[in-house]
This record gives C-alpha cells, structure tokens and sequence, in this order.
C-alpha cells in the first residue's frame, strides 16, 4: 500500500509499504478516508536527521473499519472511526483521568511498529477497549446510536464525583451562544 514517508527535514515521499496485518486479538484494521498534518509533524519535516530508509509519519486519520481481531466489541465492519493523537487502551489510570497520552499500554501512532494514520490504511491496537461514540452530521450535537465512533476512546473523560466536575470535552454538548 502507499503511505507517507519522511526521510529528513523536508524530504517527505509517498513509498510502498507491507499492508498492515491484525497482530493481536485486539487489533482492528482501518481503511483510511482522511488523514491531517498536526503540528507535530511539522517537528521532524524542520529538523528530522537524514535516513535512508523512511520513516511513517502521521496520526489523527478518520476511517472505515475493514476487518477486527477476535476480542473487539462494539465495531464491525463498515463503521466510521476517528483516530486521535495517540492509541491508548482506555483502562490505565492515567485514561480513567482524561490522560491518553500518558497511557501506560499505549503509544504514539507511527512508532514503535505501529503504522502511520498518513498511509491507505492502519492497524488500530487496543481497539477492544475506552470506547466513546463521536459526532457526525449532527453540528456537534451527540447523537446516539451515530455510524461514527472512536477507535480509540481519547474524548477526556473524569467521573462526575470527581473533585474538579466532570471533564468538559470535545464529547460533552457545547452551549450555545446567542448573538445579537
């Protein structure tokens, strides 16, 4: 399949790379529609040392889910996923707290084997757990029972015992603001 590939600062190229493959029970496999340049990739595209060989790039990709691992619940083939920042499994301590990104079974898209959102498709770790449904089609209403869902639950999220309220998210409905 293609997919993005940085080779140093400002040397990015669309190569050939292995179709990804479920590798865990857990896995999903997401075709992807859309994908976007965070301000994250920029870092590497100004500064990346030269290799000869490139390296994936990119994350936070909406796609279809095509195929998934026995374990994983709750999607099937057809949906809708947005993929966030990072993949997490949504059960640590730090994801009940709202912290993703600090997930102590989870990891930043593009590394460590895990393939780039920037590329046809990508395999989803961890996609049996820390479900939320996403918006779609609605101007940012919840929906329920909507075709889009996060494969990767990132919507921050705190009990509403919780000493600071519950978290105010992209998942919570937003108020709405009167012009004159």
């Amino acid at each position: 399949m293609r997919a993005t590939l940085i080779y140093g600062a400002g040397d990015v190229r669309i190569g050939e790379v292995p179709d990804p493959q479920l590798q865990a029970p857990t896995d999903a496999l997401v075709r992807v529609l859309r994908a976007c340049i965070c301000g994250s990739d920029l870092w590497p595209y100004g500064s990346k040392p030269a290799v000869e060989h490139g390296d994936r790039i990119g994350h936070e990709f909406l796609g279809v889910i095509e195929e998934t691992g026995s374990e994983v619940s709750g999607f099937k083939r057809g949906d809708v996923v947005v993929a966030p920042f990072v993949w997490s499994d949504g059960t640590c301590d730090f994801c009940r707290e709202g912290l993703q990104t600090s997930c102590r079974h989870g990891g930043y898209w593009a590394a460590n084997g895990i393939d780039g959102g920037q590329g046809e498709a990508a395999r989803v770790p961890q996609a049996h757990r820390g479900r939320e449904r996403a918006h779609h089609g609605d101007g940012g209403r919840r929906r329920r029972g909507g075709p889009v869902r996060s494969a990767l639950g990132q919507a921050p999220r705190r009990r509403a015992d919780h000493p600071d309220g519950p978290a105010q998210g992209p998942h919570r409905p937003r108020p709405r603001i009167r012009r004159h």
